[in-house]
């Protein structure tokens, strides 16, 4: 029950910071940034029916084609969470908008967007839309990331609000919402995976393994290597760490040899203990 609710909260959540970015400011400042509530955006203008409304209407279809591929569980999830942004966004749109500075407004909303769409897909359900699309993408081709394929399709979205409202400025202010609700979205779905992998060859492997232990959270693993000019055989130190760790464990190889020979590359996602659960559905 506690693992229900709190999936409820974090789609209700999610959805309401995606409704209020869409209707205090991208709608006001007539940013369309892609997928469907950049569609919805746009029909506004010319059909008068609520943006909130004409993304519910446009969800119809998707959602259908969504239940078919993703299952019954899926769907109900995400309907809730398609009624709960389009009720949020008609609602607020009575609200005088907090700025009409374009720019602001690119910020502002991208980051209620991002944010809202990566806490709703955490629940396991979607924004609907171009999400739905998204998420069936992601089953066939896992190697690529969430925010890529969101914005290969918003560009699509975006190209077109700059040949409709024939507005650069617009679809400039547009292509940056789209760019930095991915950046957002990036943050909350894998920026707490980040890490860094750190490989250290060193005579003083074993010494440096046991200061690294006693003074980061972390665990380490001792690979055989063999030097190919010297022949001579010695451990090879390899550990993940928070990459807000790294220079710790960078300090204390330091402090151990001098000499010591260090790569340090980025882990962008990491599972096992500590991290990401191996067997959870990769979003």
């Amino acid at each position: 029950m506690k693992t229900k609710l709190r999936c409820f909260g974090k789609m209700s959540l999610g959805a309401i910071m995606y409704g209020a970015g869409v209707s205090l400011f991208l709608d006001p400042n007539s940013l369309a940034p892609g997928g469907t509530v950049g569609i919805s955006i746009i029909l506004n203008r010319f059909l008068g029916i609520s943006t909130g409304t004409l993304y519910l209407l446009i969800n119809i279809p998707i959602l259908i084609l969504g239940a078919r591929k993703l299952g019954a569980n899926f769907l109900g999830k995400t309907l809730y969470v398609v009624v709960v942004n389009t009720i949020v966004t008609d609602a607020l749109a009575y609200i005088e908008p907090p700025t009409r500075e374009p720019l602001l407004a690119a910020i502002a909303g991208s980051l209620l967007l991002g944010t809202g769409i990566g806490i709703v897909f955490q629940s396991g359900a979607t924004t609907g839309g171009m999400d739905v699309i998204v998420k069936i993408l992601r089953k066939k081709y896992k190697h690529i990331k969430t925010s890529s394929l969101f914005l290969a399709l918003d560009l699509t979205v975006v190209t077109i609000s700059g040949l409709v409202f024939r507005n650069f400025n617009t679809a400039m202010y547009a292509l940056i919402t789209v760019v930095l609700t991915g950046k957002f979205l990036d943050f909350i779905l894998y920026g707490g995976d980040e890490a860094k992998l750190i490989f250290v060859v060193s005579d003083l492997s074993e010494k440096i393994s046991a200061s690294i232990i006693q003074g980061v959270p972390t665990g380490i693993t001792l690979l055989k290597g063999r030097g190919a000019y010297s022949n001579k055989e010695k451990n090879v130190i390899m550990c993940v760490v928070r990459k807000q760790m790294a220079p710790k464990v960078m300090e204390i190889v330091k402090s151990e040899d001098e000499n010591a020979f260090v790569i340090v590359s980025s882990a962008t996602e990491t599972f096992g203990q500590g991290y990401k659960n191996l067997f959870q559905e990769e979003l």
